[in-house]
């Protein structure tokens, strides 16, 4: 089974349609959140991704646009880019987006020798939890339920791995900051992995292309991908929309 792995489109139809041109075939999409907020496309990113996306978990910002929960927890610059896509979304992306599940979710299983898999947006013990560093991945990779945990949240691509006494910070290596790219984890047995595939829509990584990561259960590996987008286009949709001049400057410098 290969399995599609997007977290973090907030928005960005331009990156959205640079990863599905880039990703060839797979079985299933599993999607981690936050399709919405920051970028300026949020109906047509849910168009796209609805009826693709085989489970999808709720994100922070998709609980916030959709009017669940308030905006109090929001710097200035995500509360205005909030405000922006509540009044942008249809009334049918609307509910949807509020009957979305919290994570963590685990998907069914093809044969019962794949690897136990759940999504979830952050930590998979607190869905607005960032996990950053191995300070924050030691209790998730302790008590999580599954051998592996996809999420998203953080922006960054990449993940955790601990099995017994050892620890590992897991980072893809790229040559370069252009074309696009790939990298390759080899899933080890009784290793415990939280996995991020990166953000599609606004990477954190200092990397400006979009990215995602394509599960191979049979091969038991996981490749990171990032791939250039018109991140020109993109800006312009943002300033069109009156959103803040902050939000398409990040898109180019990755951060």
């Amino acid at each position: 089974m290969r399995a599609l792995v997007l977290s973090d489109i907030h928005g960005n139809l331009e990156a959205l349609t640079a990863v599905l041109a880039a990703a060839g075939e797979w079985d299933v999409l599993w999607n981690l959140g936050d399709m919405v907020g920051y970028g300026a496309s949020p109906n047509e990113v849910l168009d796209v991704v609805r009826p693709l996306a085989t489970l999808t978990v709720r994100g922070n910002h998709d609980r916030v646009c959709s009017g669940l929960t308030s905006t109090r927890n929001f710097n200035p610059t995500a509360r205005a880019a909030a405000k922006w896509t509540m009044e942008a979304l249809s009334a049918q992306n609307l509910e949807w987006l509020r009957g979305l599940p919290q994570g963590p979710l685990e998907p069914e299983r093809k044969t019962p020798d794949e690897a136990h898999v759940s999504l979830a947006h952050g930590s998979p013990l607190n869905e607005d939890q960032y996990i950053q560093n191995m300070r924050d991945a030691w209790a998730p990779l302790r008590q999580m339920a599954t051998a592996i945990t996809f999420v998203g949240h953080t922006h960054i691509q990449g993940g955790f791995a601990q099995k017994d006494h050892d620890w590992h910070e897991l980072r893809p290596r790229y040559g370069s900051r252009a074309g696009s790219e790939m990298s390759t984890l080899a899933i080890e047995p009784e290793m415990r992995y939280l996995i991020n595939p990166g953000a599609v829509g606004q990477p954190r990584d200092f990397d400006w292309r979009a990215a995602f990561a394509i599960y191979h259960s049979e091969a038991r590996e996981v490749v990171f991908h990032r791939v250039p987008y018109d991140v020109a286009a993109a800006q312009q949709r943002v300033r069109r929309a009156g959103l803040p001049e902050r939000l398409a400057a990040r898109l180019k410098e990755g951060r």
